[in-house]
């Protein structure tokens, strides 16, 4: 008898996939376009996050955003009214954004007049951790009737990202979310991770977040 013959799929899809994301990194830097990609589970606040991020940011850079959800297409519709260009990735099921989703987005915009783009991911902890897309920075999402209990869970995200931001703290008072804890964590699982407090109903935190932001913006397009 036979062996048995074991193929990793997963890691030959991976791989493929940097090798992409390689080139798109590359491809970015050659025109001096800065990409951030924006991870979380659903509900987070990842849309009304980006279109508070807009309107402090439309003003100085020239940015236009990636939506990538399974069906609809209802959140790139509220950036467009933002005056700002939207491209919808429709997935049909699939749980994250890979690199050639991303190529076939990029194909449709002039990176020649844009400073930025911003990627809102597919909301969820778990399969968009595993895919490079040829971003600049990575950053993730979570709310605070999450519970402060999600980087134990979901480690991978965590330990990737280059930026948690901590939202919906209006909701602190009503919860026993306990950011320190959160922060003691993450920052186990990824030392150098910067950690924003925001609330996009109050505005607490987002001016933070929004400089950290340019200054990697600033970095990229110089």
């Amino acid at each position: 008898m036979d062996k048995v013959r074991l193929i990793d799929i997963k890691e030959l899809i991976l791989s493929d996939n940097r090798d992409l994301a390689e080139q798109i990194r590359k491809y970015l830097k050659d025109n001096k376009v800065f990409m951030l990609n924006l991870m979380a589970s659903p509900g987070s606040g990842k849309t009304t996050l980006i279109i508070e991020t807009l309107r402090r940011l439309k003003d100085k850079y020239q940015v236009a955003v990636i939506e990538g959800d399974i069906e609809s297409q209802v959140d790139a519709d509220k950036v467009a009214a933002e005056g700002v260009t939207a491209v919808q990735l429709r997935t049909g099921g699939a749980c994250h954004l890979d690199a050639p989703m991303i190529k076939e987005a990029l194909d449709t915009l002039d990176l020649t007049a844009l400073d930025a783009i911003l990627i809102e991911n597919i909301g969820n902890l778990v399969c968009p951790a595993d895919f490079d897309l040829g971003e600049t920075c990575k950053a993730v999402v979570l709310s605070v009737p999450e519970g402060d209990d999600k980087a134990l869970k979901y480690p991978v995200i965590f330990s990737v990202c280059d930026a948690l931001v901590i939202s919906k703290t209006d909701y602190l008072e009503l919860s026993d979310f306990d950011p320190e804890l959160l922060a003691e964590s993450v920052r186990r699982l990824n030392p150098s991770i910067r950690i924003f407090t925001t609330s996009c109903k109050t505005g607490a935190g987002l001016d933070e977040w929004c400089s950290w932001l340019s200054d990697q913006i600033k970095a990229a397009t110089a």
